[in-house]
């Protein structure tokens, strides 16, 4: 069977920008790796990013574009149409040699108790543009079906671990916006779920208090030290006891437990949040893992990577240490999502989304 060639896209919680990857799988076990890219978003962008979201929260009814949702939905749809047009061409890869794009949109609501989840971006559109088929809305069946919709990484998370022949169990871990773990046992469907918060609270933390959404490198939590009252009012969130599945709104913390600290105090804190919400899942359902492998944005910050080992007392490693990619991770797990649907495969499973049995989700729309 020949090798589907893939485009995924992912615009996470994190606003930062468009990831972009190409690979070439057979939907399964077999993965090629190619190249990736990020196309940033302008602060304009990530402001109105920032508006959707708020204009979002009181939605019942994911096809409706409150406030500025419409004007940001044509707004991320053109930004991805532009960041694959650019990167066709620095690629030199042509689009009718292209099978798939798996298209993730940007999640602007995600309530699974409500069976509510809302990603912007128009497939229709981008397929028309681009020429290419375009996979799209791959959270709403399995969200529909009283799954949590999240997270849909865990199968290309196996796939990966499969091939790298690593001891088992391994957890991998993605800390974006919002953190998930996956747990890859032998023989078994990986069991995932949303651990808790990843980077979205020190994000905000770090816009309010200079005006960019970042603590580089863990610059400022480095500086800091860990306030254990307010980290136990944030571990406090009665998420924390409930068991998998379970996943996160982008929303669902407060930084209010950390206002009155200091800059340091407070991203140290919130880095500790991150990873004590790790190790609570971990002892929450008895996993001993081998190793946690870590990927997304939080895999640069070297006090959450400390804190981690720290609180977990697992061995904690990179992405990239294994010639594996911590920034383009989703978004190839996206361009693997869009061929396993154009094969009919399933993507999410009782293990991973509670969903009642494996699903395929999305939607293909050709040019």
């Amino acid at each position: 069977m020949p090798l589907i060639r893939a485009i995924g896209l992912m615009s996470g919680t994190s606003m930062d920008g468009v990831d972009l990857a190409f690979i070439e799988t057979d939907a399964d076990r077999t993965v090629r790796r190619g190249p990736v890219a990020l196309a940033p978003y302008s602060e304009a962008d990530r402001a109105l990013l920032r508006q959707a979201l708020a204009d979002a929260a009181p939605m019942t009814d994911r096809r409706a574009r409150p406030g500025v949702l419409a004007q940001v939905e044509a707004m991320v749809t053109l930004r991805h149409a532009e960041a694959v047009e650019a990167f066709l061409a620095a690629q030199n890869i042509g689009a009718d040699t292209l099978d798939i794009i798996g298209f993730h949109g940007q999640t602007v609501l995600h309530k699974p108790v409500n069976r509510l989840t809302v990603q912007i971006g128009d497939g229709a559109a981008l397929a028309r543009r681009l020429g290419i088929p375009v996979a799209f809305d791959f959270r709403a069946d399995d969200v529909a079906a009283g799954g949590q919709g999240a997270p849909l990484v865990p199968v290309y998370h196996q796939a990966l671990v499969a091939a790298a022949g690593l001891a088992l169990p391994v957890g991998v871990l993605n800390i974006g916006g919002v953190a998930n773990i996956t747990i890859c046992a032998a023989g078994d469907a990986p069991l995932a779920c949303d651990t808790g918060p990843g980077n979205a609270l020190i994000d905000d933390l770090m816009l309010a208090r200079t005006g960019a959404a970042i603590d580089r490198d863990g610059a400022a939590a480095t500086k800091g030290r860990v306030n254990p009252p307010a980290l136990a009012a944030l571990m406090a969130h009665p998420f924390f006891q409930k068991n998998p599945p379970k996943s996160l709104d982008r929303n669902v913390f407060s930084i209010l437990p950390v206002q009155s600290l200091s800059t340091g105090d407070a991203a140290a804190t919130l880095a500790a949040f991150t990873a004590e919400a790790v190790a609570k899942l971990l002892t929450l359902i008895s996993a001993r893992l081998q190793s946690i492998i870590v990927c997304g944005g939080g895999a640069k910050n070297p006090v959450i990577m400390r804190e981690l080992g720290a609180r977990t007392g697992i061995p904690i490693s990179t992405a990239d240490s294994l010639g594996w990619s911590s920034d383009a991770m989703e978004a190839q797990a996206f361009a693997y999502l869009a061929a396993r649907r154009l094969r009919n495969l399933p993507i999410t499973f009782p293990s991973t989304t509670g969903v009642a049995a494996p699903m395929a989700g999305g939607i293909i729309l050709a040019p």
